[in-house]
């Protein structure tokens, strides 16, 4: 049991704070805390923004942003703050898929009953599905942001190569030891090891992410046993509680989602971020039915009517489209059963609303130390 010290910062261990550790010292951070990156536009920049201000790592996923908006997005938040921050984006699987005419059909028909519902007609098919890698990476560049975080995969050498030239941290995600290992052998100056009670979507790139579903205390440790980079431990952590067991485990670092979606920061809307201070919010559940890959959000009408057609969903990012079809005329009309509520199992361990209330209670617990 970690010592208490009235009066004092806890040191834990030797003579160093609990937060001089190699992942402060690797971003440039004064706290090992990193604020998870959110997508489908639940990111926001007063939210990555404050949570730098507070000695974090404020993040902002950018996976759904043209080249353009990513630009505009690292400026917003150099006009905010002057810590660092991360963008995080995608590694594409592949070349982009298609959608012929018979499948096209054969989803629509699937949504039907609900466009009907909305009082809303066929949206038209795109030109293309999602966005252009090549040019938001080179955006991303770029914009020279402190940090750039990814999920889905390891990016090519030359990429790597780019940001330690520019001055650009990174982070990979794991949800596997392989995979940490993977990262770790292409040079990634930290890793984040993300266990299977996380939020939003789960970021396995060498084996189908059923078969990558591990839970952060068995990931975490078995991570940092393989790899020399820092691990940032990911996945049910919401209190200092969750960071003083990820540090025991061997992480340098923890990576807090679900505890940030839920201020009102986030660009969540006000439904979502009440929700996950509902009972609703502790039944949750793995389903591709928003975005075509597997994502933790919290159980509503539309993930347990798509389980039976789960088998047939296009791929992402053509699901995240048909999906996406349905979300602005549900969220104007107020309703939560047609869209993505991401939630990790934490939800019920969530107290603050505000983010710099939540940054500085981890911070107080942390530096007293103790259970």
């Amino acid at each position: 049991m970690p010592e208490r010290r009235r009066g004092k910062a806890y040191r834990g261990r030797g003579s160093r704070m609990w937060h001089e550790t190699e992942v402060s010292s690797r971003l440039g951070i004064r706290y090992p805390i990193v604020q998870g990156p959110f997508g489908g536009g639940a990111s926001s920049v007063t939210l990555a923004a404050t949570v730098s201000n507070a000695g974090g790592l404020g993040s902002f996923g950018v996976h759904t942003f043209t080249a353009k908006q990513i630009t505009d997005i690292a400026n917003e938040i150099r006009g905010r703050t002057t810590k660092p921050f991360a963008l995080n984006l995608w590694i594409p699987r592949g070349s982009a898929p298609d959608l012929g005419d018979e499948a096209l059909e054969r989803n629509f028909a699937i949504l039907d009953g609900y466009y009907r519902e909305l009082g809303m007609a066929r949206p038209t098919r795109p030109q293309g599905f999602g966005q252009d890698f090549e040019a938001q990476l080179r955006a991303l560049l770029e914009a020279r942001p402190p940090v750039f975080s990814f999920v889905f995969g390891v990016p090519d050498q030359s990429i790597l190569q780019e940001c330690r030239q520019r001055g650009i941290a990174t982070i990979g995600t794991a949800t596997t030891p392989d995979e940490g290992a993977a990262l770790d052998d292409a040079g990634v100056d930290c890793i984040v090891a993300s266990g299977f009670e996380a939020g939003g979507h789960r970021g396995a790139f060498l084996r189908p992410a059923e078969d990558s579903l591990i839970g952060t205390f068995a990931l975490v440790p078995q991570v940092a046993d393989r790899v020399k980079a820092p691990v940032i431990a990911a996945g049910g952590i919401a209190d200092a509680r969750g960071i003083r067991a990820a540090i025991a485990l061997g992480a340098k670092g923890v990576q807090i989602g679900t505890a940030f979606l839920a201020c009102e920061e986030s660009a969540a809307t006000a439904q979502h971020r009440e929700l996950l201070f509902d009972e609703r919010a502790k039944d949750t559940a793995l389903t591709k039915a928003f975005t075509g890959r597997l994502a933790r959000s919290i159980r509503n009408r539309f993930s347990d009517d798509m389980r039976s057609h789960e088998a047939g969903l296009p791929p992402f990012p053509i699901q995240s489209w048909f999906a996406g079809t349905l979300r602005e005329a549900s969220a104007a009309q107020g309703r939560t059963d047609f869209v993505s509520l991401s939630a990790g199992q934490s939800a019920a361990l969530l107290r603050f609303r505000k983010a710099k209330e939540l940054f500085d209670e981890l911070v107080r617990e942390m530096a007293l130390g103790g259970s």
